[in-house]
């Protein structure tokens, strides 16, 4: 973006003197230009690309590689990656940890994602665990929540949660995955009971100044499979009584809402106000339908008129709902 034509018209209007049009124009040609999000976007396409390409490489020519050079090349990769960012890590602290490599990030992102190839790989190859897939879900949480504190990194925190829930999922009802049943009872209570446990666990992140800003991570992925849950078996009736879980959305909505409030998160306050308005919406009906009121068609269009116009005015006043603008600056 050129300047001085902006530069020349604050002149023109006596709002710059001329030592103040220079001295900005000369700070604007030799400012440094960052190239902080265009590094982190290549190298995160490089490494799905990387990815993908081993992928496609492996499938049409396994027969000429063989499953072993297929193992031995995946092993070395990884060990590569984890060797790097181990010799890049700085010490440990229980605080956000500040200069850490970029390329050491990635590189043990990288590191994560071929130990899951491997693990898959051996387990449909060689049956590694056999009937065991607990055990093959569990040993990657264990090895990325470990790897996650160590070198302070949220991305593998994320895939340490994922491997978590898909372990406790799976324990919870073994052959929900072969039947294409997820949404039953005791999937649905395992569901809210780990929400809740990652929402304790953000929470006391945050109050016991250990790795506070994890409780990001933890309240985000936590707060979604509790509401997500919960909401789904409110729809679906798979869990009673209805009531406890109507009220349980709304008091976590409500959360959430005052959480994104206060730390100026404007995601939080998505999350807060959305699954809140849908169990509230919901509930209204089933009020409605349980004492048996004949609600005109007027109404109920008014009401989503109004929860339109609602809906509308928090988009619009989402920044200063958030407080981003005063936190912004420093008020």
């Amino acid at each position: 973006m050129h300047t001085d034509p902006f530069l020349a018209e604050l002149r023109d209007r006596g709002l710059l003197t001329p030592g103040q049009s220079a001295a900005i124009a000369t700070d604007e040609r030799t400012r440094p230009f960052s190239l902080h999000y265009e590094i982190r976007t290549l190298l995160y396409l490089g490494i799905t690309l990387l990815s993908g390409g081993l992928g496609v490489l492996i499938y049409e020519h396994l027969d000429q590689i063989g499953h072993g050079v297929v193992v031995a090349v995946v092993a070395l990769l990884m060990t590569a990656c984890l060797t790097y960012a181990a010799r890049h890590r700085q010490p440990f602290s229980w605080g956000l940890v500040p200069g850490n490599s970029l390329l050491a990030d990635y590189l043990l992102l990288l590191g994560c994602l071929l130990f899951l190839v491997l693990e898959g790989y051996l387990q449909a190859q060689y049956a590694l665990f056999g009937a065991r897939y607990g055990l093959a879900l569990a040993l990657p949480a264990v090895l990325f929540f470990g790897l996650a504190y160590r070198f302070d990194h949220r991305g593998v925190l994320s895939m340490a949660i994922t491997a978590l829930a898909a372990w406790v999922g799976l324990n919870t009802q073994p052959l929900a995955v072969f039947k294409n049943d997820f949404l039953t009872a005791s999937v649905s209570r395992a569901a809210i009971g780990l929400g809740t446990v990652l929402l304790l666990a953000g929470w006391l992140s945050e109050t016991q100044n250990r790795k506070a800003h994890f409780a990001y991570t933890y309240i985000l992925l936590g707060g979604n499979l509790l509401l997500g849950a919960a909401t789904a078996a409110m729809f679906a009736d798979v869990l009673r009584p209805m009531i406890l879980l109507l009220l349980l959305v709304l008091a976590v909505s409500a959360g959430l809402f005052w959480y994104g409030r206060r730390v100026h998160s404007h995601i939080f306050l998505l999350i807060g106000a959305a699954y809140g308005y849908v169990a509230f919406t919901y509930g209204l009906g089933e009020l409605i339908e349980w004492v048996k009121l004949g609600f005109p068609f007027e109404l109920v269009l008014f009401y989503f008129m109004a929860s339109t116009a609602a809906a509308v005015w928090f988009l619009t006043h989402l920044k200063r709902l958030a407080g981003t603008a005063a936190h912004e600056q420093g008020i």
